[in-house]
């Protein structure tokens, strides 16, 4: 398990972001990540999220065939203002709801205390933790005791017969929106959907290990920390296969 130095904390002067997947200029779950947006800036700059934000967004997505955009908010001053970055990019096919031969490789790195309720815009953090991985390789963010919070870019699953767990949403995490809609779906392919602590031997130790982000949707984890994992029972392929249902507009196939 790696470390990160204490001094290497999210700035939040640098502000906040979110990212949405695009799926024929559709923004996938557009209301639930601008609501939290907008909980993330009121909380922390005392401001408000702006019709005018939504606007520029939709503007942005439109002609999209698949991607993803980002849209950045950073205060100006203490009178709640902000300027808004908004950034698009095309996204492989191969990477959204991708097979188990594109299964990630975790690597664990404590952070004390996790990074917390928001999408910080400071990702020097994350760089640090990702400065010496490889393509299909991601951190693992860690509490003390080897206490798993959350991946660098996904929410973490663990399946243990027929129960579906995750991390709680205890202020250590960012509670994603993916992370809702996968226990959703978990519960509608018949997994009992289950928040409790989970450490790396627990991962280690479960039948799959899944990360679920919003744009990559659900992706399979094969390793964590040199630990070969075990082979899926297809219980995740059942529920990325709900969540798909869910996500994708109607006659679109990735």
């Amino acid at each position: 398990m790696n470390g990160v130095p204490p001094q290497i904390r999210p700035d939040p002067a640098k502000g906040v972001f979110e990212t949405f997947l695009v799926v024929e200029g559709r923004l996938i779950e557009f209301n639930a990540h601008l609501a939290r947006l907008g909980a993330s800036v009121a909380v922390l700059f005392g401001a408000n999220l702006t019709g005018e934000t939504r606007e520029a967004v939709e503007e942005h997505a439109r002609g999209i065939s698949l991607g993803r955009l980002r849209v950045t908010l950073t205060p100006i001053g203490d009178e709640g203002e902000l300027t808004r970055e908004i950034v698009t990019a095309e996204v492989d096919p191969a990477l959204v709801f991708p097979t188990a031969e594109r299964a990630v490789v975790a690597h664990s790195v404590l952070v004390e205390g996790g990074l917390g309720l928001h999408k910080w815009a400071d990702r020097a953090l994350i760089a640090e933790a990702e400065m010496n991985l490889g393509a299909g390789e991601v951190p693992l963010i860690v509490d003390r005791g080897g206490v798993v919070l959350e991946a660098s870019r996904a929410n973490v699953f663990a399946i243990r017969g027929e129960t579906l767990v995750t991390p709680p949403a205890d202020g250590r995490l960012l509670p994603g929106i993916a992370r809702r809609r996968v226990m959703e779906a978990a519960d509608a392919c018949g997994l009992l959907p289950d928040e409790t602590e989970l450490t790396i031997d627990d991962l280690i130790a479960a039948d799959e290990v899944l990360l679920a982000g919003s744009v990559r949707g659900i992706e399979p984890v094969r390793a964590i920390d040199g630990a070969e994992l075990g082979h899926p029972n297809g219980a995740g392929i059942r529920v990325a296969a709900e969540l798909r249902r869910g996500w994708m507009p109607s006659g679109v196939k990735i």
